[in-house]
């Protein structure tokens, strides 16, 4: 079965950096969709980033477009959020997730994503 535990979260100031990891197991890793969403409270769910090795595509949020950078160590099964000038805003849990690639309409939204990690959490303060 798929297994999905992320890793990295932590309390950073405005304009610091954090890398999220997102270990992986039970899939064929480069037939699958590995995405990020997170989650503030009050707030609905928003896609952050999201990669298909297959079809050599990478997706970005436009309030993340430039600081974001989503990478992958194909041998270790394992995806990377590399998150840099944080914002206050940028204050969610953070949720991997994962999905057969080409199989789904739109793999920007959640619905899209069956298996999801446990989520970890990401403070930025002003």
């Amino acid at each position: 079965d798929v297994q999905l535990q992320a890793f990295g979260g932590g309390a950073v100031q405005a304009g610091g950096s954090l890398t999220l990891s997102c270990a992986t197991s039970g899939f064929p890793f480069d037939d699958y969709a590995i995405g990020w969403f997170r989650q503030a409270p009050g707030k609905k769910r928003e896609g952050v980033s999201c990669t298909s090795v297959s079809a050599g595509m990478t997706y970005y949020a436009d309030s993340v477009k430039g600081r974001f950078t989503m990478t992958s160590d194909n041998a270790k099964n394992t995806a990377y959020l590399q998150m840099s000038s944080l914002k206050p805003e940028d204050t969610a849990v953070y949720y991997c997730v994962a999905d057969r690639w080409g199989f789904r309409q739109d793999y920007t939204l959640a619905a899209s994503y069956d298996s999801w990690g446990q989520g970890t959490q990401v403070t930025v303060s002003s």
